[in-house]
């Protein structure tokens, strides 16, 4: 669960090229699949895309009864172990209310909630920075550009404008090609967090600032978050 690709790939593919100039050179490149471990080491291993002269959070020690993986998941179904979750968790009484949990008050997306679960606030600025990926490749490459969580290479090239990879346009001969490198962090990113559904338990500090600073590279309105 480290993930095939890292920020440092990223960061090579994109090296040399003008932030926002298009280059055949560029490429989506995929995370893979539950990259959690990648998560929850944060910073110290790099899976994101980590912006230059940001500081990012570390390894999240959560607590010593939830020190490695296999104290929160089954070792090969991957499934919560609820019972876990309950002796620090009162608050919990079956597996959804995991997205309810939070220990740390700040309104991170700035919708005025600061006591939804932190699932909600990473939610959020997922769908903020897609927004913002949309409306930057309009204004800049001039094209549209939307996402198929189910359909490699997962973001194709709006054909109709109705800002949604319809069945017709989610396929491989429409990949989305007008690639910046501005546009691709910040594409890396927001692949990086959805595909780690976990990734609110795992480290929710390193992807919040992940998001965050995606969606302020691409000078979206981060004034109410924090």
């Amino acid at each position: 669960h480290q993930g095939r690709e890292s920020g440092l790939s990223v960061a090579k593919l994109t090296k040399g090229i003008e932030a926002d100039a298009t280059s055949d050179k560029l490429r989506f490149l995929n995370v893979h699949y539950f990259a959690a471990g990648a998560t929850r080491f944060g910073a110290d291993a790099n899976g994101a895309f980590q912006y230059p002269d940001k500081e990012y959070a570390g390894f999240f020690e959560h607590t010593d009864e939830a020190a490695s993986c296999t104290d929160c998941h089954g070792a090969h179904s991957l499934q919560v172990d609820e019972p876990s979750c309950v002796e620090c968790h009162e608050e919990m009484e079956d597996s959804e209310d995991i997205r309810d949990i939070r220990y740390n008050f700040a309104d991170y997306n700035g919708n005025g909630d600061d006591e939804e679960g932190v699932y909600y606030e990473v939610i959020s600025m997922q769908e903020a920075l897609y927004a913002a990926m949309q409306e930057y490749a309009l204004a800049s490459v001039e094209t549209g550009i939307a996402y198929n969580s189910g359909a490699y290479p997962y973001f194709f090239t709006d054909t109709n404008g109705d800002g949604v990879a319809d069945a017709d346009e989610a396929v491989r001969a429409n990949a989305f090609a007008k690639w910046t490198p501005r546009l691709l962090q910040a594409a890396y990113n927001y692949q990086y967090v959805s595909k780690d559904p976990g990734a609110f338990a795992h480290n929710a500090a390193y992807v919040l600032q992940v998001l965050y600073d995606s969606l302020e590279d691409l000078d979206a309105d981060v004034s109410g978050m924090e």
